[in-house]
């Protein structure tokens, strides 16, 4: 991407296709006169000489031609999005009206902008730093209360305060230690190596706490992956159809019925899940629901829980097997949580469910939870149960949570230099080669807020933002 912010941009801001009303956005040099070439306000005054943050109601012509009566909201530098003259022109959302007054602006010297250029031009313009532009588009992407929440404080500038004040303080005894190598034949030490060395621990502690909140923070960004595994016909597509509310996935008698996997999510308390209904785990000699088998295995590998689910009747019937299956899912995927799920507990005596209870719970694992995954019974307990293998009281609090993959890479480079510099603190490095690695952290710090950067950087990140935005 080549960074050019001496023209003057258009593009659709609101969704492509039809619709009550469109947004098309102008930003640049000349935004004021191209669109006062173009646009007849009802009253007398030009928008040439109205005031900003105002909206005008007029038409859009094209020579002689009426294209639509619009709504013209004005916004002028450096109060605007992008630090620019921008003006938002609010059409009805015919496509055939959108593409002509596109068109129209084309032709007055307007440029279409391209993917992320509107957000770029506002980080160029200080309007904000890259990690609040970057949370733009997590913003933009959000499906679910968690993901909208995070990308919020990120946008509003918490994590960037964050990285800055860090950078602020090591920058700070940086310049030190660059001053004393101007008085190295004087043998002066500016920066005291006790505070130096404090410093150091608590930019540690800081770093490996947004480090470890990276785990959290994609899992909120992209959702939680949770297998539901059993033998066929144990109800499994019945229960994923209740936990979404639909008839999603096939239900029949037949053994055997899905093989493949099907997936789709929900957001449970703001939090997003993708559950994944497998094929029944089962001895056959049917090639299709073979590879559906295999399938299962692997999205159990790539689940980050698992829901076993079990009939009822036939945890009554053969125990030592129920408890031989759970233990080879536990062994096999010690990290894994591991929900223990008895399906249809309409059927059972409240003996029988007393006797389910003792055995299982006797055997060293959770206490299974009872549900109808066909009369919806107990399914609110189970949602209850996923929502807490998630650690989300960092969200409570309010705390910085990392899901950029990008700020991730750089705060682990950061770590690495911050480590480096303490071992040589320890081992007595001369100031001179302190220096150099205190540097690099400070450059990976930079690079997360863009006060760092440069030309091929910026086109990675705005390339995959959205046309308009």
């Amino acid at each position: 991407m080549i960074v050019q912010t001496n023209d003057t941009i258009t593009a659709l801001a609101s969704a492509a296709g039809a619709g009550a009303v469109a947004i098309i956005r102008v930003s640049g040099i000349e935004a004021f006169s191209i669109v006062s070439s173009v646009f007849f306000p009802k009253g007398t005054k030009n928008i040439l000489n109205a005031p900003t943050h105002t909206i005008h109601l007029g038409h859009i012509k094209d020579g002689t031609k009426v294209l639509d009566e619009v709504l013209v909201s004005l916004f002028k530098n450096p109060k605007s999005y992008t630090g620019e003259d921008v003006i938002e022109i609010n059409c009805h959302g015919s496509a055939y009206i959108q593409q002509e007054i596109l068109q129209l602006l084309l032709r007055k010297g307007c440029r279409m902008a391209e993917a992320g250029e509107f957000t770029l031009r506002a980080f160029l313009n200080g309007k904000m730093d890259l990690s609040q532009a970057e949370a733009v588009s997590d913003l933009i992407a959000s499906d679910s209360e968690a993901a909208h929440k995070i990308a919020i404080q990120q946008m509003r500038g918490g994590f960037s305060n964050e990285i800055k004040h860090l950078r602020d303080q090591l920058l700070n005894f940086a310049s030190l230690l660059e001053l004393e190598l101007d008085f190295s034949e004087e043998d002066v030490e500016f920066a005291d190596r006790t505070q130096f060395i404090a410093l150091l621990s608590k930019i540690e502690l800081i770093l490996k706490r947004l480090i470890d909140s990276f785990a959290l923070g994609n899992v909120i960004k992209h959702g939680i992956p949770v297998s539901i595994v059993g033998a066929p016909n144990v109800g499994k597509s019945t229960l994923l159809n209740a936990l979404l509310n639909e008839e999603r996935a096939i239900v029949s008698d037949i053994a055997g019925t899905t093989r493949d996997t099907v997936e789709d999510e929900i957001s449970i308390s703001g939090m997003r899940f993708r559950f994944i209904d497998t094929a029944g785990i089962r001895e056959t000699t049917d090639k299709v629901e073979s590879i559906g088998i295999e399938k299962t295995f692997e999205k159990i590998n790539q689940a980050q829980v698992v829901i076993l689910l079990l009939n009822a009747e036939e945890v009554l019937r053969n125990e030592p097997k129920v408890v031989s299956e759970i233990n080879q899912i536990k062994n096999q995927h010690p990290l894994k949580p591991l929900i223990v799920v008895i399906n249809k507990v309409d059927k059972l005596s409240g003996e029988q469910k007393d006797q389910i209870l003792a055995s299982l719970s006797n055997s060293n694992h959770s206490p299974p939870i009872f549900i109808s995954a066909k009369q919806k019974q107990g399914i609110e307990q189970l949602t209850d149960k996923l929502l807490s293998f998630v650690n989300d009281g960092s969200l409570r609090n309010d705390e910085t949570i990392v899901t950029n993959s990008r700020h991730y890479d750089s705060l682990i480079k950061s770590l690495e230099e911050i480590q480096t510099v303490q071992v040589g603190m320890q081992s007595g490095l001369s100031g001179d080669l302190l220096a150099i690695d205190l540097r690099e952290a400070l450059f990976h710090l930079g690079s997360i807020t863009g006060e760092v950067t440069n030309d091929e950087l910026l086109g990675n990140i705005f390339s995959s933002f959205c046309i308009g935005k």
